[in-house]
């Protein structure tokens, strides 16, 4: 990566040589913690949990990351592509439904490394949307299940929010190279997910317009197509949101019902609603660098 390329934003660090990329990484992975979690989407998460790694930095610059701890950058354990490697193979054996790569893509280098060979489960690529498909294709074949984000439809909403006007330019045709790569989703006797795509959207209070953008645009590719979307409630203002930009209040029931209205109308039936009470920080898991 002595010119890295890896995300949209196509800085050019020399990360080999010591430089850090926009996303705020070096050469190695930073791992934030490795452990089972319950909290995804049920043929995700399952009876015995999705086998989440948290990646530390981003690409993006979201004013109401969950994640902020470590988006960031400022927490984690460095790991090379061979001990990332044996990190996937212990929570593999530690009967988890699946390996959650989440926030890998500033990362993906050493993924691909780290996955050259298989690791006895399903791989799920866990990203915010906001990726080059040259950096997907160096992945085909070692992912089986991507599970991403489409936050914006609106080029200002992606600006103001996440510092990538780019953003719907850069996530469709990221999501359109997904689906090519998976296919129409599988899922095993268990009720899990072993191959296919999930496309999230997190509805933000006050931009019903972003959501009705999204949606709509969902619908056109992917309504009947054995694509999963996941419609999300679970937006909680940070602390400090005045200070940062972000939505001040959490979603109303008015708003999430219009969304699931308009799910209806535009036939998308195939995927997961979200209850109100999940929006709390009772869902996000410490990172506290367990299982690394």
């Amino acid at each position: 990566m002595a010119e890295c390329r890896l995300c949209p934003r196509a800085c050019g660090a020399d990360r080999d040589g010591g430089e850090t990329g926009f996303c705020g990484a070096g050469a190695d992975a930073v791992v934030a913690r490795a452990a089972p979690h319950f909290w995804e989407e049920p043929c995700i998460s399952g009876t015995y949990g999705s086998g989440t790694v948290f990646f530390s930095g981003c690409s993006l610059r979201c004013v109401y990351c969950q994640n902020r701890a470590i988006s960031s950058g400022a927490i984690g354990k460095t790991l090379s592509a061979a001990e990332l490697r044996e990190l996937f193979l212990r929570l593999a054996g530690s009967g988890v439904h699946n390996i959650n790569l989440v926030t890998p893509t500033h990362f993906s280098a050493a993924i691909a490394e780290a996955l050259e060979k298989p690791v006895g489960v399903p791989i799920v690529y866990n990203c915010g949307g906001y990726e080059s498909v040259e950096t997907l294709k160096m992945l085909e074949g070692k992912i089986d299940v991507y599970l991403t984000d489409m936050k914006y439809s609106d080029a200002e909403a992606a600006a103001r929010l996440s510092g990538a006007p780019d953003y719907f330019d850069f996530a469709r045709a990221a999501v359109r190279e997904m689906s090519r790569q998976v296919g129409g989703y599988v899922i095993d006797d268990e009720g899990i997910m072993t191959r296919g795509l999930i496309v999230r959207h997190l509805i933000l209070p006050g931009y019903s317009e972003n959501t009705r953008g999204v949606l709509r645009w969902f619908a056109d590719e992917f309504a009947g197509r054995h694509v999963k979307l996941s419609l999300m409630s679970q937006y909680f203002p940070p602390e400090d949101a005045e200070k940062l930009g972000a939505p001040p209040r959490r979603l109303s029931p008015e708003e999430y019902a219009e969304a699931e209205l308009l799910c209806a109308e535009l036939g998308i039936t195939d995927g997961y609603f979200q209850e109100l009470d999940a929006a709390s920080d009772a869902y996000v898991p410490p990172f506290d660098l367990t299982g690394v």
